[in-house]
């Protein structure tokens, strides 16, 4: 039997998704908590404003995600479409471009010739999308997916200060709000490096940084312009 091998970039699709839903509902709803909770001192407002962003979070996301990549899948078929039309009207052509990309990688002429013919017997436009467009069916662009994936992680990640808010005595709410989330990001970062092959201390570090930056910058608004509010 043929080994199966198993390649991180197989992966790479979801993780995106996934990461940036979970860490944009940890670090944004953290944020929010953390600012309105400087700025009140009441729970209920800091509440609705915790269910509102989870809410308008991952519908954003989901909507963000499905556009972008909707847009990305137009132009993969775009590109099919018009390998379709050059194969149906020039098909000599169409393999003697694949036979070109195979010299280019290395192959000899001859060599090239024959393998550009024997792949274009069995499915051409497969030959051409795979070689010429760079195009394969792990790496193909899905809406749909996507944004259910986000929205998913989305609301995973903005979950755990929502639930803080619910369950943690309000005059410690920044605090564990802004410790719960500190730990989770460290996780996160990790957990997606780890997936993707790459240093954990850095994909944790990087993750983590950002999320304070952003905690902080909120926590201060609310602190300046709470009284206002």
């Amino acid at each position: 039997m043929r080994p199966t091998e198993r390649h991180k970039t197989e992966h790479i699709g979801w993780i995106r998704a996934a990461v940036l839903g979970a860490n944009d509902g940890l670090i944004s709803t953290s944020s929010l908590v953390v600012g309105v909770a400087a700025a009140q001192t009441g729970r209920d407002p800091v509440l609705l404003a915790a269910l509102a962003g989870l809410v308008a979070g991952a519908l954003s996301m989901a909507a963000g995600e499905y556009v972008s990549v909707s847009s990305q899948a137009d132009t993969e078929e775009a590109d099919l479409a018009q390998e379709r039309m050059e194969l149906g009207s020039s098909l000599e052509a169409e393999q003697a471009e694949l036979a070109e990309i195979y010299v280019a990688r290395g192959l000899d002429a001859d060599l090239a010739a024959k393998v550009a013919a024997q792949l274009m017997a069995v499915d051409a436009l497969g030959a051409h999308s795979r070689d010429e467009l760079g195009l394969s069916e792990g790496s193909r662009a899905r809406p749909i997916q996507a944004a259910f994936s986000s929205a998913a992680a989305f609301v995973c990640g903005a979950a755990a200060p929502l639930l803080l808010v619910l369950f943690v005595p309000l005059g410690y709410l920044t605090e564990a709000v802004f410790g719960g989330s500190l730990v989770l990001l460290v996780v996160l970062g990790g957990l997606a490096a780890h997936l993707g092959g790459a240093s954990l201390t850095k994909g944790a570090f990087r993750v983590a940084f950002w999320g304070v930056v952003a905690m902080g910058c909120t926590a201060l608004v609310g602190k300046m312009f709470g009284t206002v509010v």
